[in-house]
């Protein structure tokens, strides 16, 4: 299986903004910022075919682009300061960002994609590996690596975690594509206001040096792509709203025959349904789900499956971790592309005896009532609470009971074209990885299908594997 240590670096330089940052000076990190300064850098990346262009018209043309992007993000080409005070601030003082031009030429496109598993090579298209954001105190806040393969290019992000959150990230990279694409204007401008719930006095302190790491890295892990059509996701949220509709279906269609139903578009609900507002859930004017989402019932379904992998006493208390994008939970609503972190964790708990004997339905309900809940005043308690008790994200499987669901199916990780094709994949490096951590993606495909990155220790990956309860819904390799 192709390694890590089959790239080569060619060349490394600075990329500065094609503008100096004259509007904006600097940005306090927020309550949602803050508990990110011991995650490592987000690392996430594309693979697209070669272009129809030299490599070193290539690299010119990304370099040009990168630095027209970074004018319209000036906060990424800084680096972070903590004041007298405390508090942290990015200084956008346009120290640059890192570009890395690499090579792999003896992996094909095939090479990489064919394999079961994730291979290492993914690990070596990034730069800023295992490190912590904490360190944008000194060094770059973001690095671009482009990677020269057989028959294609591999485009990796590494972006401080403390800057961004996924949805910025995305905005971002979006961006980067579409004015390497040759246009003038960009279309989703980041908003950088700062007068938010999240803007605090409160001041995190840190250990002389800064924070370490909250989980070891070390173990060893396995990692694979499940591929989910839109078809087996809906058998799934069929399954999971079996029983709940049963039961309360007079009360539903009697609801809808009196028009107290509205459709939701979703398009930025979080984790809570399917991405591009193709699946979008119904919602009673309350603004409660009237059911448990395509989305939730994948996450059950892998709850079940990863638990029962595991081997857990039936006591043992297990917890299903999903970050939830905060900024239409709030009123009033953030700006959907309010820049930087804008999450919260929703833990959900149960006994794994008790999700292991009941049906699908019973650990989507969990999810789905928790998620759902999860509004306006549970954000609002969720900072107080951290006001109260400034800390660090715990990031890890600490009891090795634990499942962590990052990243979002809603996110637009293909809703980018460099000028000559959307992407074949999208991927990540090995930042933040350890035993229970997957992340969600949109399939390529579209069309409500989810791709799950899973990262298991081996043993309980090999059980996934020989799951049949969830490996009836996965097709295809991606």
């Amino acid at each position: 299986m192709p390694s890590s240590s089959n790239t080569t670096i060619i060349s490394r330089c600075t990329i500065y903004p094609d503008q100096e940052s004259s509007t904006i000076k600097t940005l306090k990190l927020s309550v949602s910022d803050l508990p990110m300064l011991s995650c490592q850098y987000i690392q996430k990346g594309v693979l697209l075919t070669y272009p129809p262009y030299s490599i070193n018209d290539l690299i010119k043309l990304l370099k040009h682009s990168l630095s027209a992007a970074l004018s319209h993000f000036p906060a990424l080409a800084g680096r972070l300061q903590t004041d007298p005070t405390g508090h942290v601030h990015i200084v956008c003082n346009d120290a640059g960002v890192d570009f890395i031009q690499a090579k792999a030429r003896h992996l094909s496109i095939h090479a990489i994609l064919s394999p079961t598993h994730v291979p290492e090579c993914f690990k070596g298209f990034f730069a800023m590996d295992k490190t912590l954001s904490y360190s944008g105190h000194s060094k770059p806040l973001m690095a671009v690596q482009v990677t020269e393969l057989k028959d294609g290019i591999f485009i990796g992000c590494a972006v401080n975690h403390a800057v961004t959150d996924g949805t910025s990230f995305w905005n971002f990279f979006n961006t980067f594509a579409e004015t390497c694409k040759g246009s003038k204007k960009i279309s989703k401008s980041p908003d950088f206001s700062r007068n938010t719930m999240f803007n605090s006095p409160v001041v995190l302190k840190c250990p002389p040096g800064g924070p370490k790491a909250t989980f070891s890295g070390d173990e060893p892990l396995r990692e694979r792509i499940f591929h989910f059509s839109r078809d087996a996701i809906l058998k799934l949220k069929l399954r999971a709203n079996s029983s709940n509709f049963m039961s309360n279906s007079a009360e539903i269609f009697g609801k809808q025959s009196n028009d107290s139903w509205k459709i939701v578009n979703g398009e930025s609900n979080g984790n809570n349904g399917l991405g591009n507002g193709k699946v979008a859930p119904l919602f009673f004017e309350s603004g409660k789900t009237a059911e448990i989402s395509s989305f939730q019932s994948l996450c059950a379904q892998l709850w079940i499956s990863v638990t029962r992998a595991r081997k857990l006493s039936p006591s043992k208390m297990t917890t299903f971790r999903m970050a939830v994008n905060c900024r239409h939970r709030l009123e009033p609503r953030l700006d959907p592309y309010y820049f930087g972190n804008a999450i919260q964790s929703i833990p959900t708990v149960a006994l794994a005896g008790k999700i292991l004997s009941n049906d699908l339905s019973f650990g989507a309900d969990l999810l789905h009532k928790n998620v759902v809940s999860h509004g306006d005043d549970t954000v609002r308690k969720g900072i107080a609470d951290w006001e109260k008790e400034p800390r660090l994200f715990p990031l890890g499987n600490f009891d090795g009971a634990s499942i962590t669901m990052g990243s979002s199916p809603r996110f637009p990780m293909y809703d980018n074209d460099f000028g000559w094709g959307r992407p074949l994949a999208v991927r990540s490096g090995g930042a933040n990885k350890f035993d229970g951590k997957i992340s969600a993606f949109p399939g390529r495909d579209g069309n409500g299908s989810v791709d799950l990155e899973v990262v298991l220790s081996p043993d309980t990956m090999i059980g996934l594997e020989n799951d049949d309860e969830f490996m009836q819904y996965v097709s295809g390799i991606v």
